[in-house]
């Protein structure tokens, strides 16, 4: 269960508290509600505040989707958890119709459209779009967190993985033992993370 971030008077980041304190805190009309999504209350009178612990942000990125955690620094009492589903394939297919209903204005009988495709030039650092929309949004995300709760670090989980191996063991008979035990390990590791 995700515990209740909280905002002081004057919108700054307390501590989050227990669903249990945030329903009493409503009850008893010393709060009111910020923002639902993830829920939020905001104190309506200022008062003394104890220092606030520091909090991580764990991110778990994936082709689909990415999975957010905040953290409690010392204890690593989980705060929030959340997964956050991509629209990479949307765009992709979005961009795939824009691209058939461009060819197909040049196939029909109307006034000549020529192919403008010597003109397209990628600027330095372009991104696929399908990539940057997943950059923007976990990005948004993360600030969107930083604004309810006080948080010190961000933890980025980096993986390398080749399903193919799973599939076809035969292609470590290619490798040398080194690259065969690093990739074992890698794989054994996940298979028990998933068990």
């Amino acid at each position: 269960m995700s515990n209740v971030f909280v905002l002081d008077t004057n919108k700054q980041p307390l501590d989050p508290v227990h669903p249990g304190y945030a329903r009493l805190l409503l009850k008893r009309r010393q709060a009111a509600v910020w923002r639902r999504s993830p829920f939020t209350i905001i104190l309506k009178r200022a008062g003394e505040h104890a220092p606030v612990a520091p909090l991580r942000v764990k991110l778990d990125p994936g082709s689909k989707t990415t999975g957010i955690a905040v953290l409690h620094e010392t204890t690593g009492e989980v705060i929030f958890a959340a997964e956050l589903s991509h629209r990479g394939h949307k765009i992709t297919r979005a961009l795939d119709q824009r691209r058939a209903i461009r060819r197909s204005r040049r196939q029909r009988h109307t006034r000549y459209r020529k192919p403008r495709c010597a003109n397209r030039r990628r600027r330095d650092g372009w991104l696929p779009p399908s990539l940057e929309s997943r950059i923007s949004n976990v990005l948004t995300w993360v600030e969107r967190l930083m604004r309810l709760c006080p948080i010190s670090a961000i933890s980025l989980e980096l993986v390398k993985f080749d399903p193919q191996l799973l599939d076809h063991p035969e292609m470590n008979a290619s490798m040398s033992p080194l690259q065969r035990e690093e990739r074992h390990t890698g794989c054994a590791r996940l298979l028990e993370a998933a068990a």
